[in-house]
């Protein structure tokens, strides 16, 4: 990390003692960012952000507050401290806050083997505006693509430090190279809207402008003349796209403010059987060019690769200090924080296992049901587990995909779902959640 965002961590630090604290944390973000937007061949919009962000945890007893500030003077600076300071000591009696012990903070990692920044320049924003305007041109190219409703490309670059009175300090840097395109089918009331993206943290990595074009104008194409499934009980697959939104409910019936609240359907399963044997879901914060590594979390504490499910059985949850404490447990350094709040649980790249069949064969094997491509809204009851999406994609008969299908509802509960998932063989490996197609059965259709 460079040295400007130590010093500035530094030196919040020193206010805070200054101002009486008994403890502190200080984070300092800078970025910049450019984002570039394409319409109907024309530059339609251009965008560019500096700055840098400073936050601030003071602690006093068992009372802790956040303050956030972006001026650097360092006047501002000891106003923050002196605000915090004075904050804390009204704030509510809490027997679980606290800095990490000294023993538990990280030290020593490499950096370099996260690969987590690009070492080439930073794009010029004439060639964001070409890569933009060429996926454009790749989704017009294909039959039956009536409008491109955007084509958007960006780069941002962004460095963290993070320093305690606990004697921790560390930082590092990120980036990230983005392209997306979204395609339009047909016109008025029969028009179908499709999209295809991809975001990298290394420029070379990045697909190419034709691929997401013309990727996004085919799935457009292919959604045209959709209409509404049959209603009933049918399998339902998910496709690559969205099955992750599955493990997203999964991972956050474990998180730690979730148990702790008891407001989570998987609170009392600890050690029990959830997912079908032989799937584990694994955490791995180490994974090269992955957008979720890093080599410590936001209290300091060194990551590591865990089991969060192993063959089938919830091992454990993810927590910060804070409800690992009120949980008798250690923390499994998750803790994420931004500069205007404190630490709360979160989760770095996951891992479902990856079966041992493709996705086409999986919609043969389904028989009759939906393919499911994508969701919205949202009607999720994290104390039951009850699930209901919108939801469109295609229609399987006999194991061929008959027909597209949207304006339908799929409804069931996720304890089920997930006793009863089999996953597919395609997830993509760079994903900070690497997660393949599931098929689950018996899901409740509303359609026709």
């Amino acid at each position: 990390m460079t040295q400007s965002l130590e010093t500035l961590t530094r030196a919040l630090l020193d206010a805070a003692k200054k101002a009486g604290a008994e403890a502190a944390d200080a984070m300092a973000v800078d970025g910049r960012s450019v984002s570039i937007d394409v319409r109907a061949g024309q530059l339609e919009q251009a965008e560019r952000a500096e700055g840098t962000d400073l936050g601030l945890r003071v602690i006093m007893g068992r009372r802790q507050a956040v303050v956030s500030a972006s001026d650097i003077r360092p006047e501002t600076m000891a106003a923050m401290a002196e605000r915090a300071v004075a904050m804390a000591r009204e704030a509510p009696e809490d027997p679980h806050v606290g800095l990490a012990d000294p023993s538990q903070i990280a030290s020593d990692w490499d950096i370099a083997a996260f690969e987590l920044s690009d070492p080439t320049p930073e794009p010029d924003p004439a060639a964001l505006e070409n890569d933009a305007r060429a996926a454009e041109a790749a989704a017009l190219a294909v039959k039956g693509v009536t409008q491109v409703q955007s084509a958007s490309a960006g780069y941002s670059a962004r460095r963290v430090h993070l320093a305690a009175t606990n004697g921790f300090s560390g930082g590092y840097a990120r980036t990230d190279r983005s392209l997306y395109a979204v395609a339009i089918a047909g016109e008025g009331r029969a028009m179908e809207r499709e999209h295809d993206g991809d975001s990298r943290i290394f420029q070379a990595d990045l697909r190419t402008a034709q691929d997401i074009g013309q990727t996004a104008g085919e799935r457009a194409v292919a959604m045209f003349g959709a209409r509404k499934p049959p209603t009933g009980a049918w399998p339902v697959l998910f496709d690559e796209r969205i099955a992750a939104s599955l493990v997203g409910h999964l991972l956050g019936a474990v998180n730690g403010a979730s148990i702790t609240r008891g407001a989570s359907f998987l609170r009392d399963d600890l050690g029990k059987l959830i997912l079908p044997e032989g799937l584990s879901l694994i955490e791995d914060p180490h994974r090269p060019r992955a957008t979720g590594s890093r080599p410590f979390d936001a209290e300091g504490l060194p990551t590591r690769t865990r089991a969060i499910v192993e063959n089938g059985v919830l091992i454990g949850w993810t927590l910060d200090l804070a409800n690992a404490r009120k949980l008798g447990m250690q923390s499994t350094a998750n803790a994420a924080r931004g500069t205007g709040g404190g630490p709360s649980p979160s989760t770095w790249n996951v891992a479902l296992t990856q079966g041992a069949q493709s996705r086409e064969d999986l919609i043969r094997d389904m028989g009759t049901g939906l393919l499911v491509t994508s969701l919205i809204g949202s009607t999720i009851n994290p104390n039951t587990g009850d699930y209901s999406r919108g939801a469109s994609g295609f229609w399987v008969e006999n194991g061929q995909i008959a027909y597209p299908v949207n304006e339908c509802t799929i409804a069931g509960n996720l304890r089920d779902m997930f006793a009863s998932m089999r996953p597919a063989n395609d997830a993509r490996p760079w994903l900070s959640r690497v997660v393949p197609s599931i098929l689950v059965e018996g899901l409740t259709l509303a359609g026709e």
